[in-house]
């Protein structure tokens, strides 16, 4: 009983900081950046030489969280997420960038959760690695050529998302093993 009360409060927890990721990553675009390109995205460097938007950086994060939201609360609280999270994306979103926020959140989790949800029994660390590189090529392709007609920004989208998800595999592998250790298993 006390483990599925963990599961039940991890799984909200992630939930919560998914759903903050996509206003987070609105907010970005559009206000913080080292270069700011007038009527278009606020620019981070994501390696040398190679800039991205800004909110690049929490879309990796809501990849992973996605995952870890399924991973605790099960596969129909993840379609959840990604039915609220659409429909903030719409809410929140800049006007002239609303259909390609909505189009891309879309696409991309719903990606993400077709390549991860057969995967996580088997490895729970590869299905977060390989469904979020996919669902964050995905999403780097449709919001650059809906939200601006051009990929020019490809490469540092996917590099910038790319790095979130880098960072987080290792506490995805610390969090496999200690749901081993506790007897804590997938929703």
């Amino acid at each position: 009983m006390m483990i599925d009360r963990q599961r039940r409060i991890e799984g909200l927890i992630a939930l919560a900081l998914f759903t903050l990721t996509i206003p987070i990553a609105n907010w970005l675009i559009g206000n913080v950046g080292t270069v700011c390109v007038p009527n278009g995205p606020c620019l981070v460097p994501v390696a040398p030489g190679i800039k991205a938007p800004s909110g690049v950086l929490m879309i990796g994060l809501a990849l992973v969280l996605r995952d870890i939201v399924q991973r605790r609360l099960g596969p129909a609280a993840a379609l959840g997420a990604i039915a609220v999270g659409a429909l903030i994306s719409g809410l929140l979103a800049p006007p002239a960038i609303v259909v390609a926020s909505v189009a891309a959140f879309l696409l991309s989790e719903l990606t993400d959760f077709a390549v991860y949800t057969p995967l996580q029994k088997r490895n729970f660390v590869a299905a977060v690695a390989a469904s979020s590189v996919i669902g964050l090529v995905v999403d780097s392709l449709v919001f650059l050529w809906l939200a601006f007609g051009s990929l020019d920004f490809l490469s540092g989208q996917i590099i910038g998302k790319a790095w979130m998800v880098l960072l987080a595999l290792p506490l995805m592998h610390l969090l496999r093993r200690r749901d081993e250790r506790i007897g804590l298993s997938p929703a």
